[in-house]
């Protein structure tokens, strides 16, 4: 079965990436493991979060920024194309700071953030108790402070994903599930993918797998080293609406929902919950707002990250086979815009530019600052 490109992972990133393909005239195949797979997309929090992203590589903060801002456009085309809201909004957002020394740290983080991206700015405050209860009534006497930025937001990453999806459908490519790539082959400037639904071939190939980018990547002259990061969640009964803005650690759905997460395990690679770090969340989320302790807790899930050893994400394209490109990141809601409407471009036209280069594993040869 030939296509104009093969796109292999079906969640977030390669939705989005295989969207952007189409939306150049590209008819995609998305080989996808399906709902086996130890998928990040389906256990996330949501967040379209910019305002603490690229702390020693300004080139990851203008790329989260550029994204934060291109989400509107995204969320109107998808609407149109599929009628499927995905429930995004960019009322900004805050970091809370339950005690003077994560205060002072996140002032610290945040002031190195505006000094390295120089004239180019990053707009942010630093707020105090009292700012912070004009902007989020329902906060504890026990909140110090926060940062506050202007470039966050969150949306649904359901219904972004089956968004996505139906959006690839309508525009010619094609969504393959059940498909795991178990072998990947190139012959000349063609590249075959081989499933349990046939061999797909196409002259461009873009791994979007998450963590199975690590195993597949050697196939092509790529190098993708990541590894997993549990994170867990926790979800409430709706309630009336009580937060105007995403928190760090809370948001509120649109349909009423509080959704808590903000919880990093590594050297974990099963998506089981655990009580320890759901009694943890919980009770930081009931310092941040009391009154969650009479809401009622419905579910919880975890889900593996994608993390690269510098948390930053890694963009490359084949130097053995130009054909063949990588995408992955940690954080597919936040860059999913970015994803669709401006790496996909580079893709469709066959080369990444230069501006692509601080996200090249190359980097990983040197020491780098974490993200």
């Amino acid at each position: 079965m030939s296509y104009d490109a093969i796109v292999v992972g079906g969640g977030l990133v390669g939705a989005a990436i295989a969207y952007g393909l189409c939306r150049e005239g590209l008819r995609p195949a998305v080989l996808d493991e399906g709902d086996v797979a130890l998928r990040a997309s389906r256990g996330n929090f949501g967040l379209v979060w910019v305002q603490s992203k690229g702390l020693g590589n300004p080139a990851y903060q203008r790329w989260s920024r550029s994204s934060s801002a291109l989400w509107l456009e995204l969320a109107a085309a998808l609407k149109n194309e599929t009628g499927i809201g995905v429930g995004h909004s960019r009322p900004g957002g805050v970091a809370i700071c339950l005690t003077q020394e994560e205060f002072a740290a996140r002032a610290r983080m945040m002031g190195e953030m505006r000094a390295q991206m120089g004239d180019e700015g990053f707009d942010y405050r630093m707020l105090d108790h009292g700012e912070v209860k004009e902007l989020l009534p329902g906060i504890g006497p026990q909140v110090v402070g926060a940062s506050w930025s202007p470039y966050d937001g969150h949306a649904n990453p359901l219904y972004t994903l089956r968004a996505l999806h139906a959006a690839i459908r309508a525009r010619g490519g094609h969504y393959i599930a059940e498909a795991k790539v178990d072998a990947l082959s190139v012959e000349g400037t063609t590249f075959s993918a081989d499933t349990a639904k046939g061999r797909f071939q196409a002259p461009r190939l873009v791994l979007a797998a998450g963590l199975g980018n690590a195993a597949l990547a050697d196939a092509v002259g790529l190098s993708i080293p990541v590894f997993p990061v549990r994170g867990q969640v926790i979800v409430t009964e709706r309630i009336a609406p009580r937060l105007r803005m995403p928190t760090l650690i809370l948001r509120q759905t649109e349909e009423g929902s509080i959704m808590i997460g903000e919880s990093r395990e590594e050297g974990r690679r099963d998506d089981q919950t655990g009580i320890d770090v759901v009694r943890s969340l919980a009770a930081r989320a009931i310092k941040t707002f009391p009154f969650l302790g009479s809401v009622r807790m419905l579910r919880t899930w975890a889900a593996l990250r994608v993390m690269t050893p510098d948390g930053f994400p890694v963009y490359e394209q084949s130097q053995r086979h130009p054909g063949a490109f990588a995408a992955t990141c940690h954080s597919g809601v936040t860059l999913a815009a970015a994803h669709a409407l401006r790496y996909a471009k580079h893709v469709a036209a066959g080369a990444l530019p230069e501006d692509f280069a601080p996200f090249h594993s190359r980097r990983f040869h040197d020491s780098v600052p974490s993200a």
